[in-house]
This record gives structure tokens, C-alpha cells and sequence, in this order.
């Protein structure tokens, strides 16, 4: 009996660190974050050691530095990353068709139609992806999809969690708020200004506040605190976009040397699109300057493109439109508007067929 623990979410621990460690297993033991070797970097995965330190995701490398002087930076390397994430989900698509891919690591997998006890199964997904892979991962079972990915996060690493509905709301009254799905950053600091920093106090606010000072996400929030989400697993779950972007050790002021990294950025961006089998509508150049203004230039193309030659001259002439009055400390490249390949060549197959057809008449 599943109780309706319908919904598995599965979560790779520390992955780029893992990853790492895998490659050389001498970082084992060691406090090591995979990110920007400079300090003006960021940390982009701190591996279990690191994080005793308070090391973490988004934290500038200077300050891990001081926090941690023998700390190891690893830079990232993403294609390794996704090689692996590719191994990992070849095996996780043998438990189940409907499987929601939320990240390189994450993923949010529905097992209504499988006839098996749920903690069982997600354990026998740990050890055959460990066997398989090295990799270990957490894994949240909940009857809702919010829930499930709380419970992930609840028994790290390589742990298995359960949230039953008779646990809730109680299991949730003692997390700050910004543990519960939906609520980013802004809304964090808007409910701490009305004095609400745990869900406990988040579960005396009425609907009807919440909905007046929240919108729709405040009804959101009044329901998943609750235990209501009926949400289901999206298996068509559409990438809105795939870029490069860098902070540079050293400020960039001179041209040649922007315009031979701009060349480097198309030309990995047209490899990652082709890889996947999709093409982008728009291209998309971001500049931050040495006083941190940024902007942002964009063209939409007629037709959706993944070459090399393309993305790099539209990226260019967006370039040559900036004005570049200081050195440069960031540059980022993207393609959004994002359409599968297969789908455009199967209608140009099908209208070469129809063209066909009609000279033969």
C-alpha cells in the first residue's frame, strides 16, 4: 500500500563536486568547490567538507577563501558534467516514462503506475545509479511534488525521505520559509517585513492576505503549506534557453581580445545547441562593465539557427552596437526561443514532399 506516495524526486549530491572527485579522487576528504578559480568567481557547487566551513553555491571565492584558506577550486568543466547527468538519467528512464528533468541534476519522477513499495524502489535507484555511475543521490517520496522535493533535501547525502500526508502541516512548521517551493528571495524578505521568517507563523496568515499582497503566488503558498499541490510531472518540459556566461579574472579592455572570445562563446553555444538537437530564435549578448553596469543587446532571427557562423556574426554585430567606454569583467551569450530540430526538419521534410507531389501532378 503507497498511501498515494505517488511522486519520487530525485536529487544528485554535490554533483559538479562529485563529479570532480570521481575524476581525481584525491580531492576526497578535502574541502573543494567547483567554480571560478579568481576571486572575483563564484562558487558553483561546494562539495560535504567545504560546506563545514559554511562554504556554499553563489559565494564569491574570495570570501570562501577567507573562510576556508585551504579550500581547493576546481574549475568547472560542463560538458564533463552533462556526460555524466546523460549516464544518470539513462538509467533513472528504466523505472518510469513519466520523468520530469528539472536540472542537470534534478529530477521529479511519477511512480503511480509502478506496483512496487516506494522507499524499496527509491533505494534500489540509489545503489544500481551508485554501482553504475559512482554518483550518489537523495531521494524525496511525498503524495505532491512540492513535498517530494522538500523531502530530497531533508536526509543528505544519499538519503531517502518520506512525507506522508498525516505529517503535514506539523513537519513543516519549524523550516524557515524559504524552504517551501515558491517562495525566492523577494517574497522572503516581503513576509519577514510582516514579522514572518518560520511556516508556523507563515500558517496564521488568512488566504485573503496572502492572495492581497501575494497574488496568485500567495494562494500558492497558502496551499503548499498545507500539503495541496496538484501539480503534475511535466515530461515535455521545454528549455527556455542555453547560454555562456564568464566573469574574467582579469578585466578585458582591449577589442581584438573581446572579439576572440565572443568567436569562442559561439562557437561552444553552436556545439551545445547541436548536441541537444535544438535551435534558437534570438541571440542574446550581455556586457557588465568594471562598475558593475550591465547591459543586454538581442536580435530575434527569421529562422531558428544553431550554426557556428551565424550565432558569431549576429553576436558581433550586436557588439559593435555597444558603446565600450570601460574594460569589461563579464561577457555572456544566449540563444532563447528555443524549438526542437527534429520537429523543423520533419516540416521541411514535409513540405519538400508536398512540393514534390505537386510537380508529379
Amino acid at each position: 500500500m503507497k498511501e498515494d506516495l505517488n511522486f519520487l524526486h530525485m536529487d544528485l549530491d554535490a554533483f559538479f563536486a562529485s563529479v570532480e572527485e570521481l575524476e581525481n579522487p584525491k580531492l576526497k576528504g578535502h574541502p573543494m568547490v567547483v567554480g571560478g578559480r579568481s576571486d572575483r568567481g563564484i562558487i558553483t557547487t561546494a562539495n560535504y567538507e567545504a560546506r563545514k566551513y559554511g562554504l556554499h553555491s553563489a559565494m564569491p571565492i574570495f570570501m570562501a577563501k577567507q573562510l576556508c584558506p585551504n579550500v581547493i577550486i576546481v574549475p568547472t568543466r560542463h560538458n564533463l558534467y552533462r556526460e555524466k547527468s546523460d549516464e544518470v538519467f539513462k538509467i533513472i528512464n528504466d523505472y518510469s516514462t513519466k520523468i520530469e528533468q528539472m536540472s542537470i541534476d534534478e529530477a521529479c519522477i511519477d511512480i503511480s503506475h509502478i506496483d512496487a513499495d516506494p522507499v524499496k524502489l527509491a533505494k534500489h535507484i540509489q545503489k544500481n545509479v551508485y554501482q553504475k555511475t559512482g554518483l550518489t543521490l537523495s531521494i524525496g517520496i511525498s503524495y505532491n511534488k512540492s513535498l517530494a522535493k522538500l523531502a530530497s533535501d531533508w536526509n543528505k547525502p544519499n538519503g531517502v525521505f518520506v512525507i506522508r500526508k498525516n505529517m503535514v502541516p506539523k513537519i513543516l512548521e519549524d523550516l524557515p520559509i524559504e524552504r517551501i517551493a515558491g517562495i525566492g528571495q523577494k517574497t522572503k524578505e516581503k513576509l519577514n517585513a510582516f514579522g514572518v521568517y518560520k511556516v508556523s507563523e507563515l500558517l496564521e496568515l488568512s488566504f485573503s492576505f496572502l492572495k492581497k499582497n501575494f497574488g496568485k503566488q500567495g494562494e500558492v503558498i497558502y496551499n503548499r503549506i498545507r500539503g495541496i499541490d496538484n501539480r503534475v510531472v511535466e515530461t515535455t518540459r521545454i528549455r527556455k534557453s542555453l547560454g555562456i556566461e564568464r566573469t574574467f579574472s582579469k578585466d578585458v579592455d582591449k577589442a581584438s581580445e573581446l572579439v576572440k572570445l565572443l568567436k569562442n562563446f559561439a562557437e561552444e553555444l553552436s556545439k551545445d545547441l547541436k548536441k541537444r538537437n535544438i535551435l534558437g530564435h534570438t541571440i542574446t549578448l550581455k556586457i557588465k562593465f568594471n562598475n558593475f553596469e550591465t547591459i543586454t543587446r538581442s536580435m530575434t532571427l527569421e529562422n531558428p539557427t544553431n550554426e557556428f557562423k551565424e550565432i558569431y556574426l549576429k553576436a558581433y554585430y550586436l557588439l559593435r552596437t555597444v558603446d565600450i567606454k570601460r574594460p569589461i569583467r563579464l561577457l555572456g551569450l544566449t540563444s532563447s526561443n528555443l524549438v526542437d530540430d527534429n520537429i523543423i526538419q520533419l516540416s521541411l521534410w514535409n513540405l519538400d514532399e508536398f512540393n514534390s507531389n505537386n510537380k508529379r501532378k
